[in-house]
């Protein structure tokens, strides 16, 4: 967005036509942290521009469950869904659990299936077909539950605004709890418990969790009372231990998009290194299919593994994730790895057309004002709309929503950009009667609408917008860490920078400008990357590399720099040939060094 501040380093206008922008830190914080936390100057100026206090460093840097985690029964109706399932569980009940079919529900779905199992107690899962269904709890769904058997229904992900379905199901005798964390409205639906920590009346303060960190601490619940009711020692058995279920968690939360902060944070570094130990037999058979071969980082999650994950939702079989996280089988593991990876792949293909008829309708309509883009169009398959939202969002700088029309019905699904609330526009649109559902948190959402509703939508969800910006225009900008001579980019600096992984929502990857360096050699390797050898005005060389810009005037720029002096924006990674370790470059923007 605009500001009336100076851009860093002079850069108004780069060669990808954004402005350079410095991340407002205080320079007695970055000193405290220096030397506090005894870390260097330009890492300290990452962690202030966080919002990382000096006394709280250590637990950022080496975050653990043990300070992060709360006692879950700080959640409304916690308490109450876990002694109703631990009854459950005791008096031999059948139990069901309704997920979504995105990452985060087939996570948390996989999640309490693995609990449970690891106790004795066989659940039923049912994932919705996307096309056919849609999203969220639907009457005939939860009435079929019924008539198998079913005597309480767990929704995870889903639910908090399935108002008539769980109604439906009450009436047929069919109890049910919601835990879910999209937004709330002031009514709540009928309930045994409703747990999501984005109830208008949840002081828990947890609502950044995504919903597979609500399904673990509601794990971490019903195993508490199950232990002080002696269920355990009656039973003779040995209490699970609910750290091996911390991949799942990892797994949601990044591919959920949900800010990596506070117990998020947590979450995912001790998420991570049990995944590196490979007792997942479902994560171990896709890091195969998709390549992985090294220590698993969030990158992987979100790049590798979930999209695999998510294309059974999105243009296969609904309940294939689900299935894959939770089995125990090897042979199982690999069949159900290599089906969501044919499916990513016939996913990338749709993806790819869509994406090229997004872009030539909202660049057809001209420069705007408008503070959302939106796209909308017939046969566009609905599996992909989010992907498709997530890359118009990049491309533009700011909030999108793509919209595929079929018959008289349309769905949609939207991303957003920090400072946009996207999840409360469109729940203020579904309360002022624009959608037929909708829902969602701060940086997605999803939602159904008739098609003759559409031009009143798209004008709610601007006028939203526009009311949360407060008067602010969209502007491209680049926000950045600090600058940094081509000798300060070593391989000490990236080991350091690693202990403010992992990376994501809430938590940027550091960016950098490399001041005033010049090109001695650039040359194209791979699909359209820009190799680049670097040289600092005051010494040091740094090699650097550019991902598929050789089309775009940053590659061009590059390949054309001989004798130039620039400033390079992007971010410092590690790069491991033959066994040894230097610091690399990810150059993303450019801009002359006058």
């Amino acid at each position: 967005m605009n500001t009336t501040a100076n851009s860093f380093l002079g850069v108004e206008r780069s060669v990808l036509g954004r402005r350079w922008d410095l991340r407002a830190t205080n320079d007695t914080h970055v000193t405290d942290l220096v030397r506090q936390a005894g870390i260097s100057d330009a890492v300290a100026r990452v962690l202030a521009a966080r919002g990382v206090e000096a006394i709280n460093a250590a637990d950022f840097l080496r975050p653990t469950l043990k300070v992060a985690m709360p006692d879950p029964s700080i959640m409304v109706d916690m308490d109450q869904a876990a002694r109703r399932l631990a009854a459950a569980v005791k008096a031999g009940e059948s139990i069901a659990v309704f997920g979504d079919y995105d990452v985060d529900g087939a996570t948390s779905s996989a999640l309490l299936m693995r609990f449970f199992r690891s106790i004795g107690i066989p659940i039923k899962v049912y994932i919705p077909d996307r096309r056919i269904e849609g999203y969220g709890p639907n009457a005939p769904a939860l009435l079929k539950l019924r008539a198998e058997g079913a005597q309480i229904v767990v929704t995870v992900d889903c639910g908090i605004t399935a108002f008539d379905p769980l109604t439906a199901a009450k009436d047929a005798g069919l109890e049910v709890i919601v835990v879910d964390h999209h937004k709330a409205e002031p009514r709540l639906p009928a309930a045994a418990a409703v747990v999501n920590p984005n109830r208008l009346d949840d002081e828990s303060a947890q609502g950044h969790l995504a919903a597979v960190g609500v399904a673990f601490m509601l794990a971490v619940a019903v195993n508490r009372v199950l232990r002080a009711d002696g269920w355990y020692a009656s039973q003779g058995r040995t209490e699970p231990d609910l750290r091996e279920l911390l991949d799942l968690v990892a797994l949601g939360t990044v591919c959920d998009v949900v800010p990596l902060k506070g117990l998020n944070r947590a979450f995912v570094v001790q998420g991570l290194q049990i995944m590196a130990r490979g007792g997942n037999v479902g994560l171990n058979a896709l890091s195969r299919v998709a390549r992985i071969d090294t220590k698993p980082t969030a990158y992987h999650l979100g790049y590798l593994l979930g999209p695999r994950v998510n294309a059974g939702g999105r243009i296969g079989q609904a309940d294939l994730g689900t299935r894959l996280l939770s089995t125990e089988d090897p042979d199982e593991a690999a069949v159900l790895a290599m089906r969501l990876d044919e499916y990513n792949a016939a996913r990338k293909e749709i993806e790819a057309a869509v994406l090229r008829e997004a872009i030539e309708q909202v660049e057809s309509r001209g420069p705007t004002d408008d503070p959302v883009i939106f796209a909308i169009g017939k046969d566009w398959h609905p599996g992909v709309i989010g992907i498709i939202a997530g890359r118009l969002r990049e491309r533009y700088d700011r909030p999108a929503c793509v919209v595929a029309l079929d018959g008289g019905m349309a769905k949609g699904s939207g991303r957003s950009i920090a400072g946009v609330d996207l999840g409360r526009a469109i729940l203020g649109a579904r309360e002022a009667g624009h959608l037929f559902t909708g829902g969602g948190h701060a940086m997605a959402a999803g939602f159904a609408v008739t098609e003759d509703k559409i031009p009143d939508l798209v004008a709610f969800v601007q006028n939203e917008v526009r009311r949360q910006l407060q008067g602010e225009r969209f502007a491209p900008s680049l926000n950045l860490d600090g600058a940094l001579a081509a000798s300060a980019v070593t391989s000490d600096l990236v080991a350091e920078l690693d202990c403010v992984a992992p990376f994501g929502a809430g938590n940027d990857e550091p960016k950098f400008a490399v001041i005033d360096v010049q090109v001695n050699k650039a040359d194209v390797v791979g699909s359209g990357h820009v190799r680049c050898f670097l040289s600092g005005r005051s010494g040091g060389r740094l090699k650097a590399i550019a991902f598929n810009c050789v089309d775009s005037e940053l590659g061009q720029l590059l390949l054309t720099a001989a004798g130039k002096r620039l400033h390079l924006a992007g971010t410092i990674r590690a790069d491991t040939w033959q066994g040894r370790t230097e610091a690399q470059f990810i150059i993303e923007d450019a801009a002359p060094a006058f």
